[in-house]
């Protein structure tokens, strides 16, 4: 866990940069093209990208070293920023797309082979408090990311936000490079011995019978892709209709008190997975997400700052459970299954985003902010309903945390 605290970290500091670009690199856009169409088509190029790129990913991390995967794709996104830097202000139009197919698909790519291999750099056993420890270090990251960027931009200029970013994604490579982890189950372990080759069958008959759930679940983000984009695209016009001399004041008191509630919410759950010893399932996933959406419907209700701000803890909290609980779930599957299962997943989530986007825009010319975030969560709630009763009334599957060993026994998942 020593090396994977220094993996944590190099993953913060890079995904500090991506928040950092989010913002420096959107404006930026319409500063170059000076059109909100231009800014707006990338986006979507970035966002189409990366629903793209999760089927490759998720080939890709089956058959190549994850390990140089992720260095790759570091590097290929900080060597587009340079090219995007030293270019010509003549052809930065056409650099600026291009960037978007880039940093969509090896961001994607990054994401897919990372979260594909926390079983097998810390053990199966400790993914939940791996997974746990991403979660905060992006939660610190964004609020950094976002708090900085104006500053950067204001102060410094493109030119020093688009270098810090570069260095971000050099750092993180050169962390991950250096650091003797392996990413991928060896070859020996999966076909050594009768007691692996009974758990190998266990695991894949496990994986048929919750096949379905496992599927529900990669939907259910999917929507809850939607109902994220509805409260990312309805917060400025929420924010502006309560201040409309500051509104970017409220926006920025809801997402530093949403990532205080996911970081929260991380100590708790880890602490209460190791006096467990049991990964929270599919049923504590499903309540997660429907009080999630339900807090984000709340902020939108117009009650008192304060009460708000709470409500927005609260769905911080939510937010990153339901992540963890996910991401634990979907590595619980075999090895050589997990990243394909992963590109899915982000394939999934990224274009009910992309999609949320569109609609929510749309719907925003017309009705409230609380009634498209509402509508949006609202659908999510129901259909995390009708998980949570099928997850009740149905047998529950065996412990994902153990299987069959040698004479009826059971042995733990193992670890590296």
């Amino acid at each position: 866990m020593r090396h994977f605290r220094l993996l944590v970290l190099g993953n913060g500091i890079s995904a500090y940069g991506s928040y950092l670009n989010m913002v420096a690199l959107n404006v930026f856009v319409y500063d170059v093209t000076g059109s909100a169409l231009a800014a707006g088509l990338f986006m979507a190029v970035r966002l189409g990208t990366s629903v793209g790129a999760g089927f490759v990913a998720g080939r890709l991390v089956s058959a190549y070293d994850r390990k140089r995967l992720i260095v790759g794709a570091d590097l290929c996104q900080a060597t587009a920023l340079l090219a995007l830097l030293l270019a010509p202000d003549a052809s930065r139009v056409v650099l600026l797309y291009g960037l978007a197919v880039i940093t969509g698909s090896c961001s994607t790519l990054s994401q897919v082979a990372l979260r594909s291999s926390i079983p097998v750099i810390v053990g199966a056993e400790h993914r939940t408090r791996a997974n746990s420890w991403l979660v905060t270090g992006r939660s610190f990251a964004m609020i950094a990311g976002f708090s900085s960027a104006g500053v950067v931009v204001a102060q410094l200029g493109y030119s020093a936000a688009f270098v810090l970013n570069v260095s971000t994604f050099v750092v993180s490579a050169s962390v991950l490079l250096a650091l003797p982890i392996r990413t991928r189950a060896l070859a020996e372990e999966k076909k050594g011995g009768d007691e692996e080759a009974d758990g190998a069958r266990w695991s894949v008959r496990l994986l048929l019978a919750t096949a379905p759930v496992l599927m529900a679940m990669i939907a259910l983000r999917a929507v809850d892709g939607l109902g994220s984009s509805s409260h990312n695209v309805a917060l400025p016009v929420y924010s502006s209709a309560l201040d409309p001399d500051h509104p970017a004041t409220f926006i920025s008191q809801f997402w530093a008190t949403w990532a205080v509630g996911v970081i929260i919410a991380q100590q708790v759950l880890v602490r209460v997975t190791s006096r467990s010893g049991r990964t929270p399932g599919e049923r504590a996933f499903a309540v997660g997400s429907i009080v999630m959406s339900a807090a984000f419907i709340l902020v939108f209700s117009g009650l008192p700052t304060v009460p708000t701000l709470a409500v927005a803890l609260v769905a911080g909290a939510a937010d990153g459970v339901t992540e963890v609980i996910y991401v634990s779930r979907l590595q619980a599957v075999p090895d050589e299954r997990r990243g394909r299962l992963f590109g899915l997943s982000a394939s999934a989530e990224n274009a009910g985003f992309g999609l949320g986007m569109l609609v929510s825009g749309s719907l925003l010319e017309a009705f409230s902010p609380l009634t498209v975030v509402a509508a949006l969560h609202g659908l999510a709630i129901v259909l995390c309903s009708a998980l949570l009763i099928v997850l009740v009334v149905r047998r529950p599957p065996p412990p994902e945390e153990e299987r069959p060993g040698r004479g009826g026994g059971s042995v733990r998942e193992g670890s590296s």
